[in-house]
């Protein structure tokens, strides 16, 4: 199937943000112009999308699925790891289906965190980026980028800039000629990025899809 052109979009709030960034840079109108149309996403579940990207760590996509794919098994019937199942499995559950101990440690605090209903969508859809960061990030192993990325992915929010994520930083490297290093760096690149306000989500895809590198979803 197709993908529709949203440069050209009937969907308003798609044609706003297009319009919006073209207006605002220049720069970022020209990698537009040349991309591939960028979809909104149906928000997930959150609880899920944390486990998925915690087994996704430091390891290929490849090998990130079979191994999910193994977790899943753990679950029958339907293959989804309910908190309190989760919480019964021993290390050497989830190291037969390729968890590590350290890894299996974060699933247990996701799972924990979730019992505690600590995972609320409709709560946490609603915090501003920073407070929903500072939230996650009380989970062991989970970090600032990967609070990010559920952020723009799993919950489809429009104005998140992951200055840290490599992807974008090399993206706006080539882009904008940036030489800095550093905390110079992320400066720079917050400063160009501040006239992307609201539509920065959909801005930072963009600059990986110039580089052809969008993380895992």
């Amino acid at each position: 199937m197709t993908e529709p052109d949203l440069t050209s979009t009937a969907d308003p709030a798609m044609a706003a943000a297009l319009t919006h960034l073209r207006q605002a840079d220049p720069v970022l109108a020209g990698i537009i112009a040349r991309g591939r149309p960028i979809a909104p996403r149906p928000h997930e579940d959150l609880y899920l999308a944390l486990l998925r990207a915690i087994v996704s760590q430091q390891i290929s996509t490849k090998a990130a699925a079979a191994i999910w794919r193994k977790v899943q098994a753990l679950f029958p019937p339907d293959g989804y790891p309910e908190p309190a199942a989760l919480l019964l499995l021993t290390d050497e559950d989830l190291r037969a289906a390729g968890i590590s101990r350290q890894k299996a440690g974060y699933l247990r605090a996701i799972a924990d965190f979730a019992q505690r209903d600590q995972l609320d969508h409709g709560h946490l859809s609603q915090l501003e980026a920073e407070a929903f960061t500072q939230h996650l990030t009380q989970i062991k192993g989970v970090g600032r980028w990967t609070a990010q990325m559920l952020q723009m992915f799993a919950l489809d929010q429009p104005d998140v800039f992951p200055e840290g994520d490599l992807g974008v930083q090399n993206a706006m490297r080539k882009h904008y000629g940036l030489e800095e290093t550093g905390r110079a760096l992320l400066r720079r690149m917050t400063e160009i990025a501040e006239p992307w306000r609201p539509y920065r989500t959909l801005a930072s895809k963009y600059m990986w899809q110039s580089l052809d590198n969008t993380p895992d979803e």
